[in-house]
């Protein structure tokens, strides 16, 4: 009877907890670059300090890990510079607030006033020498390396000024962790080295890899684990009346 009691009300409590996941992940099916979530449970026994300890009867079902699937949404053309999606594996580099680095796949970047190109937060994008910074009065290219250039809208339009690189990075998916802003960061702090390999593609953003149609169902699936727990409670409290009942009488 404990074990029916605490496996179906912890479990309960998660599975809402899983369907706040969904309906985040619902609510960002048309956000350029996200990821989506998903949670996972487990069952835990409950620990007891009693001496003795007693049966191990009860179990609490558990949110044991947040998982993000990192695989690649699709590539939606713009025509625009500043637009830019990783192709494949990988991220793009950008400076945080506290000075440090974080790493984002949505790539719809633009130009500050100060011509330094940033997210739409206001994030500078790191390059191989710190922020770019882009004189007015340019052409730009970005090559499928991230090197940024330049070409006079007047005068000399053959001479090409390089103004820096993208930084691109490919650290280990496992070390990655979702911050409250929607950015990913290495769980040990620092920063991931640069990665020859990754390209960019210039005048593309990346959509979503949120499946709408298989989120839509995970919802359905858990509204109804949810109603089969809950009628496990009303199923376990009418035995418990009953037993009851029947040890009064005798």
């Amino acid at each position: 009877m404990d074990r029916m009691i605490y496996t179906a009300m912890t479990g309960a409590s998660q599975t809402l907890s899983r369907q706040a996941a969904v309906a985040h992940n619902l609510a960002n099916v048309s956000t350029n670059g996200y990821r989506a979530e998903e949670h996972r449970l487990r069952a835990v026994q409950v620990q007891s300090n009693a001496t003795p300890p007693g049966l191990a009867t009860r179990a609490f079902a558990v949110d044991a890990s947040t998982h993000t699937d990192f695989s690649p949404g699709p590539e939606i053309y713009t025509g625009r510079t500043f637009d830019m999606a990783v192709q494949g594996q990988g991220w793009i580099a950008v400076q945080t607030p506290d000075g440090g680095e974080a790493y984002t796949r949505t790539g719809n970047f633009e130009l500050n006033v100060n011509g330094v190109l940033q997210t739409r937060s206001g994030l500078p994008v790191q390059g191989d020498g710190g922020p770019i910074s882009i004189p007015p009065e340019v052409e730009v290219s970005v090559g499928a390396d991230g090197s940024v250039s330049t070409v006079q809208e007047s005068g000399a339009k053959n001479i090409v000024n390089s103004l820096g690189r993208v930084k691109l990075v490919n650290p280990p998916e496992a070390d990655l962790v979702r911050g409250a802003d929607g950015l990913f960061r290495l769980k040990g702090g620092g920063t991931a080295p640069l990665d020859e390999q990754i390209r960019l593609a210039s005048g593309y953003i990346e959509g979503s890899n949120v499946n709408a149609a298989e989120q839509m169902v995970n919802m359905i699936s858990l509204a109804r684990q949810f109603e089969m727990q809950m009628k496990a409670l009303s199923t376990a409290d009418t035995n418990d009346r009953a037993a009851s009942q029947i040890l009064s009488l005798r």
